[in-house]
């Protein structure tokens, strides 16, 4: 956990350390200053009064979170359980218990389900934990959305703290909004809700241009949509000046939307600079993918393009150079270098393309025409040189897959281990 984040989050909030209320006929506890008398709230109980004063100027957190959970146990119905819970919340903070946190903040909402402090403390905790990539991160992030989508709305009517300027309630306000939006945007761009994730991730984007990750997020929720937007090569480019291990990834979905790698650099050289998209920005889309497949013979027969190309081709939509293309490789000795992407004795699945081998996604299945020894199935990642026989392909939108026979692996296999001194190969000792 950011601790830094996670103190300004409740040093801002409507905590009850800055919003005290007040004991029938008790001083106001010294750590926190009164609310206004439109807010307060009086405990007219004398023993529940001292107990919330004593638990509240307790000097030690441990101390304080026990005394104030006794009290929240005790008074399950006090008047000022909400504040008790948040104060509580507060001291969990302190003492960096972020599971303790994460449980009295669904306390709090328990009581007011639109209380700002909780939903924005569960918000982030939420969200951080997707950053672990641990199992959960998937329910994780969706959690953290619905919880987001709820501060967001609370945020319109949340009512400033005691003892804030407008000028601070509003900053306030604003950051709480970044931590939200960037959550209900990266949920909804995980659950393909691009609209949703291009209006939240651009506020975040516009208020701290500097995260790049959230740069990231929204430039793919333009450009995975099809057709792509063509805002997204705008904020993939920013994103890959602050980040250049983006840069291929930037370049190639240029490439695609344009159809080629002019304007490129003039574009880097905008987005480094400038906060957000010029106005009239645009970028000339590319030939159909129907005329960029015609294009290709026209420049190269087919047993001269690369197999990237012959996927392309066989996925335009040009059923003239599609066929060209398959007439000529079908049942005919195809050699290429691929990525494991899955393996076995008798099939590898494999991926030929750039895009293909990044993604580690397969669009080759490649059949041996003989069994691989145990010792030599490759691992995954491992790049071979093949030569089979291409008998059928798929093609439906994305989805590409081209199927070799009579196959066989000429380089990338792992090395055949040699008999140990004294022994025959073909002898069992």
């Amino acid at each position: 956990m950011k601790k830094s984040l996670i103190v300004l989050l409740l040093a801002a909030a409507t905590v009850a350390a800055q919003a005290q209320a007040a004991p029938a006929g008790q001083q106001q506890p010294a750590s926190g200053a009164a609310a206004p008398d439109s807010q307060k709230k009086v405990i007219q109980d004398q023993a529940e009064g001292s107990a919330y004063v004593a638990a509240i100027n307790a000097p030690d957190p441990a101390q304080r979170a026990q005394m104030m959970e006794s009290f929240v146990q005790t008074y399950p119905n006090s008047v000022v359980k909400e504040d008790a819970l948040e104060f509580l919340l507060k001291t969990y903070q302190q003492l960096n218990n972020a599971p303790q946190m994460k449980s009295t903040a669904q306390r709090v909402l328990q009581v007011n389900p639109n209380n700002l402090t909780a939903l924005v403390v569960l918000t982030y905790l939420d969200h951080a934990k997707v950053q672990e990539n641990g199992p959960d991160a998937a329910s994780a992030l969706q959690e953290a959305g619905q919880y987001g989508a709820r501060c967001v709305q609370a945020l319109q009517t949340a009512p400033k703290p005691e003892g804030n300027t407008d000028e601070q309630w509003t900053a306030t306000k604003n950051q709480f909004r970044v931590i939200c939006q960037s959550a209900v945007g990266h949920a909804a761009l995980a659950s393909k809700d691009y609209p949703t994730a291009q209006q939240n991730l651009k506020a975040v984007v516009l208020a701290q241009p500097t995260d790049v990750a959230s740069t990231y997020q929204l430039a793919l929720a333009y450009l995975t949509p099809k057709p792509p937007v063509v805002d997204g090569l705008f904020w993939i480019a920013k994103a890959a000046n602050a980040a250049p291990q983006l840069l291929t990834y930037a370049k190639n979905s240029y490439i695609r939307y344009h159809g080629g790698p002019e304007g490129f650099d003039e574009l880097l050289a905008t987005a480094k600079t400038a906060a957000t998209i010029p106005e009239g920005f645009t970028v000339a889309p590319a030939p159909s993918p129907a005329d960029q497949a015609a294009d290709m013979l026209k420049k190269n027969p087919p047993d001269k393009l690369s197999f990237a190309e012959w996927q392309f081709i066989l996925t335009s939509g040009n059923k003239d150079a599609s066929e060209t293309v398959w007439t000529a490789i079908k049942g005919k000795p195809v050699r290429l270098v691929a990525s494991v992407v899955e393996t076995s004795r008798e099939s590898i699945k494999l991926a030929g393309s750039v895009d293909d081998i990044e993604a580690k996604k397969a669009d080759i299945t490649f059949n041996l025409k003989e069994p691989l020894a145990a010792a030599r199935v490759p691992k995954v990642g491992a790049q071979l040189t093949i030569q089979g026989t291409p008998s059928q392909y798929t093609a439906e939108g994305d989805a590409f897959n081209l199927t070799f026979t009579d196959g066989e692996v000429l380089s990338g296999l792992p090395e055949a281990k040699k008999p140990a001194a004294g022994t025959h190969p073909h002898k069992a000792q």
